[in-house]
């Protein structure tokens, strides 16, 4: 029986709730569209100031932060320089930062060049009683995304041989989001992937990127989630594209050791200067 869909809302003030020993606490940061240029800009926004902006947000919440996860579009033009930056950037976070690539990334270069102290690329790690399995939806050349039978195989592997509980994280989203025109830019074939999930009961939740927009719900007990991009934000629940006006921002997760997901989108307090609102695509 396939599990249904439900609607559902973000926790708020996560960094004033006192969680029991064990709980890891996690900072997605996503959709970050680097350039090798410092001064690269999408629809108008420079994406390294407004990445600098958020990062500072976060810290000025001081969050204990014991992983950080960077789910796809890292750069925008795929250049080892941008690659080399980022690592830089997410090295300084001093904790165990697990990367996968999205669909404005060229994975071979990532894994290549986003090399750094603390920075990885792997497919399974572990973190307490948590595992975290990144999986890489990209299609070479296309928007959309679709696991490959080695990255289903690689979840299985992941599944069946530790009962940890269980984060899964992608770029594509693997459900409709709500908006017409991205939803054609999904992931293509989410039916084995829930196929592998639904088989493991350890699963607690997915977490996507891709979308640039937050979007919470449920599928029977798992947790879905997606998350604003550090630049540019995409307005939810319309067809055709359209540039919204919500600031940038980051996801904060609170992974508790009885496999409870609490989750809170933050975002910085001003649009960054520059956005084209009235643009009709990138």
């Amino acid at each position: 029986m396939t599990a249904s869909i439900t609607g559902a809302k973000p926790d708020e003030n996560l960094r004033n709730i006192d969680f029991p020993p064990g709980t890891i606490k996690v900072l997605q940061l996503t959709d970050t569209h680097l350039y090798a240029n410092p001064v690269g800009t999408l629809l108008g926004i420079n994406t390294l100031d407004s990445f600098r902006c958020v990062v500072q947000h976060f810290r000025e919440h001081h969050w204990p932060l014991d992983v950080l996860l960077a789910t796809g579009d890292l750069v925008h033009d795929a250049s080892p320089e941008g690659y080399a930056l980022m690592a830089k950037m997410l090295a300084e976070f001093d904790v165990p930062v697990f990367c996968l690539p999205g669909n404005h990334d060229v994975p071979q270069m990532m894994r290549r060049h986003l090399a750094h102290k603390q920075v990885c690329t792997d497919a399974v790690r572990d973190h307490g009683a948590w595992r975290f399995v990144m999986l890489d939806s990209v299609i070479p050349g296309e928007e959309g995304g679709r696991l490959a039978q080695d990255q289903l195989d690689e979840l299985e592997r992941a599944l069946a041989s530790n009962d940890r509980h269980t984060l899964v994280c992608m770029h594509h989203q693997p459900v409709k989001v709500g908006s017409a025109w991205i939803d054609t830019m999904a992931i293509e074939n989410p039916k084995p992937l829930f196929e592998i999930i639904d088989s493991h009961p350890q699963v607690r939740g997915i977490l996507w990127g891709h979308v640039h927009q937050t979007f919470e719900a449920k599928r029977g007990d798992i947790r879905l989630m997606a998350s604003p991009s550090t630049c540019v934000q995409f307005t939810p629940g319309i067809d055709d594209f359209q540039v919204d006006e919500e600031p940038p921002g980051f996801r904060l997760l609170a992974l508790l050791p009885d496999g409870t997901i609490r989750s809170e989108v933050v975002r910085v307090d001003e649009v960054p200067q520059g956005l084209e609102v009235a643009s009709s695509g990138y």
